[in-house]
């Protein structure tokens, strides 16, 4: 029994003491971490050389936050570099005048980019080969996306081998409803909305697109093809209607195909571009030609712009939340922070860049109603990313003028709301029985334990229908509109920023560059931005913040199970509509956000 007793003391002692010793070995490699991640030494960059723009390298966002992707940095995986557009725009535009940068090499492949992004940046190297300078694409497998952005270029080449070929088919979304797999699970999702065309919650109440949902989905991707197809046919000097009959004869394969329709300009191997660059920079080998990466020219020239006089850049990016949520745009806390841009003397004027699909009518509200405050006093200037739809469009409508990219997805203006009955899942799945007991006849009705009564049907249907004349009135006043016609382009329809403009929604096409130069003009009538500064809120999140909210995540089980098969997109929409019915208790059940998100490949 001794023996038994020291045994045991001498594993607990040894098992705390590995505890305290593997604490410490966190904390060192958590440090290092931050110590890496951080690292601030000065860039150095070549007198002279090619800027790199290797796009699999780097992630264009709209707020960068330090240096990496922190779940890559903690499991020691290799780093992709966050780029603001903003930033890389700007870098662009330094490049073009900058005699040290001889052309740019773009390599498009493997990008991380939205639509709106991508277009900005390709505008950008439009006007940097307006300069004077030369930008050369080389791809090894042509995407859609990859096509669109080197078509800017004055020579692009195609490794002479690709694999399986191009992967250009066209644009294509995918449209999920799941409503037969509730119906096993004995789930009633209870749909309460006003728009023919708000068609966030269709996926839980049909088994297929209703015909206005097919309507809107084939207008948009129809649009936003044409404004890459254009972009394509005029960089690449040929014909619109060649290109869409290639591409729907799946006539893009091979190389060969590409090289006949002119989408490229040659075939070549790494070692003949290397030639073709050691040509282009007056050298006599590929050895002698400094490459500037784009990453540290974009953190060599962060910040340059130190003017007297200070134009604010406040990104809206993300779902709009009620609550605390420093990744998304939580109502108070982004209220507050409006607020303090309003109070800052410093600041002339606001560029409002908006990249969100909506949320939360409550937090949309808070931030309309500052905004409107702060252009009592200086004036705002809307810009819109990928997104600016529903509540993203709610909180923005009213801004002194409204630029939109030709891809963005906006409008939506249409409200619903979705509570689900899980009584038959309770009685026939789980055979558990429940029993309300309340003081009054409707106590229950958030319940999710029963469905609906007329009564309340007809009481939930009434605050949708008061949200949705808030929200067309709303409009019709940031928009100096009559409601009548705001409710026939509304109903809930997501609209292409292209086709917004025909209607009234935005005015004018338009990159952030374009919104920050009319901010200048309204406060001094010159577009010249070099007299002044550019501060960007929220501040980017720090490295430590970052560290710790990584290590904080946890997966859903659910998106877990299905991560890498077809079923994990449809797992990551319920599982975003179960976190939003947890606040139907509080009272948070009505949503002005559009139903999907759109990426270009």
């Amino acid at each position: 029994m001794k023996e038994f007793v020291k045994m045991t003391l001498a594993v607990m002692c040894g098992l705390f003491l590995m505890g305290i010793i593997g604490f410490f070995l966190f904390i060192t490699a958590l440090g290092s971490l931050i110590a890496a991640a951080g690292s601030s030494n000065t860039i150095v960059l070549p007198r002279e050389g090619v800027l790199a723009m290797d796009m699999s390298k780097y992630s264009f966002v709209e707020v960068a936050d330090p240096n990496t992707d922190i779940q890559a940095l903690l499991q020691g995986e290799d780093l992709i570099t966050s780029v603001s557009i903003w930033s890389a725009v700007q870098a662009v535009r330094k490049a073009a005048d900058d005699p040290g940068v001889k052309f740019i090499y773009l390599k498009p492949d493997g990008m991380s980019i939205g639509l709106a992004q991508l277009q900005e940046l390709r505008k950008a190297l439009e006007e940097f080969r307006a300069s004077g300078k030369a930008v050369i694409a080389y791809t090894e497998m042509p995407t859609t996306a990859t096509l669109w952005l080197s078509s800017v270029a004055d020579k692009v080449y195609m490794d002479s081998y690709c694999g399986t070929g191009g992967m250009v088919h066209g644009l294509s979304t995918q449209l999920i409803f799941v409503k037969d797999l509730l119906d096993k699970l004995g789930i009633n999702v209870q749909l309460i909305r006003h728009g023919k065309y708000k068609s966030a919650g269709e996926m839980f109440v049909r088994n297929s697109a209703s015909p206005e949902n097919l309507e809107q989905n084939q207008v948009l991707v129809n649009s936003i093809w044409k404004t890459i197809s254009d972009d394509i046919a005029e960089g690449r000097g040929i014909e619109t209607a060649r290109l869409d009959k290639a591409i729907s004869e799946l006539k893009l394969q091979f190389p060969a195909d590409f090289i006949a329709l002119n989408l490229v300009d040659s075939l070549t191997t790494r070692e003949q571009l290397k030639q073709r660059l050691t040509v282009l920079s007056g050298k006599n080998s590929f050895s002698e030609v400094s490459m500037i990466p784009f990453g540290d020219y974009v953190q060599a020239n962060i910040g340059k712009n130190n003017g007297y006089r200070k134009i604010a850049i406040i990104y809206a990016n993300g779902e709009i939340v009620e609550g605390k949520d420093p990744s998304n745009v939580d109502g108070d806390r982004f209220a507050s922070l409006i607020a303090k841009v309003r109070n800052d003397a410093s600041v002339e004027a606001v560029v409002f860049r908006v990249n969100s699909p909506g949320g939360s009518v409550t937090a949309s509200d808070k931030i309309k109603n500052e905004i409107d405050l702060l252009r009592a006093e200086k004036p705002v200037i809307a810009s819109y990313a990928n997104y600016a739809a529903s509540g993203g469009y709610w909180i923005s409508n009213s801004c002194d003028k409204i630029f939109s990219n030709a891809t963005t997805l906006t409008g939506s203006i249409g409200v619903f709301g979705m509570i689900p009955d899980f009584s038959k899942t309770m009685k026939n799945i789980v055979h558990v029985n429940i029993t309300p007991v309340s003081t009054h006849k409707h106590g229950d009705m958030y319940s999710l334990m029963r469905p609906f009564d007329k009564e309340e049907t007809a009481y939930m249907q009434a605050s949708i229908e008061d949200i949705y004349d808030t929200f067309v009135h709303t409009v019709a006043e940031g928009r100096d509109l009559v409601p009548e016609f705001v409710d026939s382009i509304a109903q809930g329809r997501v609209w292409s920023g292209s086709d917004a403009l025909g209607i009234g929604l935005v005015d004018e096409l338009g990159t952030l560059t374009d919104a920050v130069k009319f901010a200048a003009v309204k406060v001094t009538g010159d577009s010249d931005l070099s007299s002044w500064t550019i501060a960007e809120y929220p501040a980017p999140r720090t490295t430590l913040e970052m560290i710790m909210e990584a290590l904080g995540e946890t997966k859903p089980d659910e998106e877990m199970i299905f991560a890498g098969t077809p079923l994990e997109k449809t797992a990551k929409h319920v599982m975003t509509w179960a976190d939003s019915w947890k606040n139907s208790q509080n009272g948070e059940w009505a949503f002005a956000r559009m139903p999907y998100e759109m990426v270009i490949r």
